[in-house]
C-alpha cells in the first residue's frame, strides 16, 4: 500500500510567509508518524496533536507508517501552523477527504486535541503568500487578523470535522475605527515653537530630536504628533498590518488607517529594536514601519542599539543576517527621540543649575554618538513654559492638532503635484535636492557659508535642503527662499547639545 497527498502551506521568515509543500506518505511498516524537512520543537509535537484530532473528529488514523515531508527541505519550518495541513493531508492520503478539493486551499492553523482549529499569528502573510500561488486561504474561523486583500479568497474551518464537507465559511475583515489619538497639540499649553517644528517633521517625514530638562513636555509633543499625520493609504495598511500579524500584534487601528506609534524603553536589546531571535522575528523598528518610533531618553539606550538604527534610517529596511541565512524586513520610520542634556537633565536650565560636571555632561552627551545625530534631520530645544499659561490656559487653543494637519496634509499635496507635474525627482541625495530646491545665488552662498562655520558634513547639507523644501512646500512654494533655508538651518543647531 502506497497512499500519497501532497497539499500546500508556509512558514513564516521574518515578516513574509515562504510556501512549504506538505507531502504525507502512508505506507507498510511499523505504525508510527515521522516528521522531515528540518522542523522545529512546535512542528515536531504535531504529531500527538494530529492524531488526537482525527481520532475526535470521527476519522480514522492509518495503522500504517506515515512520512510527513516538509519541503524544501532547507527551509526551517517553525510554529504549530503545520498541525492542520499535515492532518488534512493525511486525510486527503487515505481517501477520507477528497484530497483534489483539499489542493486548492493553503493550509496554515492549529489544532487542539479535540480538533478544534486554533489561530496563529501572520494571517495576512498566510493569504498573499496564497494569492501568489493562485490558492484560496484556510485558517480558523477564530483569525483576527484577516485583511482586504485583493484577488485573494479567505475561509474559516471551526473543527477539523469541517474537511468532510469542505464548505468552510468565508472570512470577511471586520470594519474597524481609527480612534482617537494619544493626546492632540491643543491639550499641550505653550511651545508653539516646537509646535511648529513638529509639523514640519510630520509634513515630510523628518527625524526630531527634542532635547531639554525634565518636565518641560518632549514625551507630550511626540504622543501627539501622530494627531496630525496623515492616514494610511491603502498599500501602507497592508504592509504594516502584516508586520503586526505576524507579531501577534492588534491590527485593528492600522486596518483603520492610524499610523503605528512604538514607544521603546532605553531597556530594549537590540534583538528588541531592529529584530532578531530564532526564528528571526520583526523588532520595534518594524513594527513602527510607516509610523513613528519614539525613543524616549535617547542618551540611555545602549550603544550597540543605538548604532544598529543607522542603516534602516537611511533605508527603510533591516536586514538581519544568521549562520542559515540573512531576512529582510520593512523598516520606514519617523524618529522621534528625546533626551536630557545631561545626567542630572539640568544642563542649561536658566532657573535651575545642574549638578553635573563637564566631564559628566560631555561623556552622556556623547553617548548617542555623532554618526546617529547626523541621521536625525531637525534638533531642538524645549523649556519649560511658563506655569501661568499651565494654571489659566490661553495661549495653545489654536495650535490645535486639527490645524496643525491641515498644513501638513498641504504641504504633502503640494509636494505631490511638484513630482508629477514639474517633474521633481523623488530622491535623498545633495544633487538631487538642489535641484528640487531651485536655489538661487544668494541661497546657494547662504548654505556654502553655514556649512564652512558649522562643519556640515554631506548629509548634514542634504538634510538641511530636505527640511527646507518642506517648508517651502507648506508655503506652496516651487522654489526654496533665504527665509525657508534660515528657518530649515535654525533646525540643525542645537542649543545645549
Amino acid at each position: 500500500m502506497h497512499l500519497q497527498c501532497v497539499l500546500k502551506s508556509a512558514t513564516i521568515v521574518g515578516v513574509a510567509a515562504l510556501p512549504v509543500d506538505v507531502e504525507v506518505v502512508v505506507s507498510n511498516g511499523l505504525p508510527g508518524m515521522t516528521i522531515v524537512g528540518m522542523p522545529d520543537a512546535a512542528v515536531r509535537e504535531s504529531q500527538e496533536r494530529v492524531r488526537a484530532a482525527i481520532r475526535a473528529c470521527g476519522f480514522t488514523m492509518p495503522q500504517d507508517k506515515v512520512v510527513v515531508n516538509l519541503a524544501p527541505g532547507s527551509l526551517r519550518k517553525v510554529g504549530a501552523g503545520f498541525d492542520l495541513p499535515i492532518a488534512a493531508a493525511i486525510l486527503g492520503a487515505t481517501g477520507q477527504v477528497d484530497s483534489r478539493k483539499l489542493e486548492q486551499y493553503l493550509w496554515a492553523g492549529e489544532l487542539s486535541l479535540e480538533g478544534a482549529v486554533r489561530p496563529v499569528k501572520g494571517v495576512i502573510a498566510y493569504a498573499s503568500c496564497a494569492r501568489d500561488l493562485g490558492l484560496s486561504l484556510a485558517v480558523s474561523c477564530d483569525s483576527q487578523d484577516c485583511a482586504p486583500l485583493e484577488g485573494i479568497e479567505q475561509f474559516g474551518f471551526r473543527s477539523l470535522a469541517g474537511l468532510r464537507t469542505l464548505d468552510p465559511a468565508p472570512l470577511r475583515p471586520k470594519a474597524y475605527e481609527r480612534g482617537r489619538a494619544l493626546l492632540d497639540f491643543g491639550e499641550i499649553r505653550g511651545h508653539e515653537a516646537a509646535k511648529r517644528a513638529m509639523q514640519i517633521a510630520a509634513a515630510g517625514g523628518h527625524g526630531i530630536l527634542l532635547m531639554g530638562p525634565p518636565g518641560s513636555g518632549k514625551t507630550m509633543l511626540a504622543k501627539a504628533l501622530p494627531s496630525i499625520l496623515p492616514p494610511l493609504g491603502e498599500k501602507e495598511r497592508i504592509q504594516a498590518a502584516m508586520v503586526h500579524s505576524v507579531a501577534g500584534e492588534p491590527i485593528g487601528a492600522i486596518l483603520a488607517g492610524a499610523r503605528p506609534f512604538r514607544c521603546v524603553h532605553h531597556s530594549a536589546s537590540m534583538a528588541g529594536l531592529v529584530g532578531g531571535g530564532t526564528p528571526v522575528r520583526p523588532g520595534e523598528i518594524s513594527l513602527a514601519h510607516e509610523g513613528v518610533l519614539f525613543l524616549d531618553e535617547l542618551p540611555e539606550f545602549s550603544p550597540a542599539a543605538l548604532q544598529a538604527l543607522r542603516q534602516p534610517m537611511e533605508q527603510g529596511s533591516i536586514t538581519v543576517t544568521r549562520a542559515d541565512g540573512s531576512v529582510k524586513m520593512p523598516a520606514r520610520f519617523m524618529t522621534v527621540a528625546a533626551a536630557n542634556p545631561c545626567p542630572c537633565g539640568y544642563f542649561g536650565d536658566p532657573e535651575r543649575a545642574c549638578t553635573c560636571t563637564p566631564s559628566q555632561v560631555s561623556r552622556y552627551q556623547g553617548r548617542i554618538g555623532g554618526p546617529l545625530l547626523d541621521r536625525i534631520d531637525m534638533h531642538i530645544d524645549v523649556w519649560r513654559c511658563d506655569p501661568g499659561s499651565i494654571i489659566h490656559g490661553g495661549e495653545s487653543a489654536g495650535a490645535a492638532s486639527a490645524k496643525l494637519s491641515v498644513g501638513v496634509c498641504a504641504a504633502r499635496e503640494f509636494a505631490r503635484w511638484r513630482i508629477e507635474v514639474l517633474g521633481d525627482e523623488d530622491g535623498d541625495s545633495a544633487a538631487s535636492l538642489l535641484s528640487r530646491c531651485r536655489l538661487d545665488s544668494s541661497g546657494e552662498a547662504l548654505l556654502e557659508s553655514v556649512a564652512k562655520s558649522q562643519g556640515l558634513s554631506g548629509r548634514g547639507i542634504a538634510r538641511v535642503l530636505s527640511v527646507a523644501r518642506t517648508i517651502a512646500d507648506m508655503d506652496e512654494s516651487k522654489r526654496v527662499g533665504e527665509s525657508h533655508l534660515v528657518e530649515a538651518i535654525g533646525f540643525r543647531m542645537r542649543g545645549c547639545l
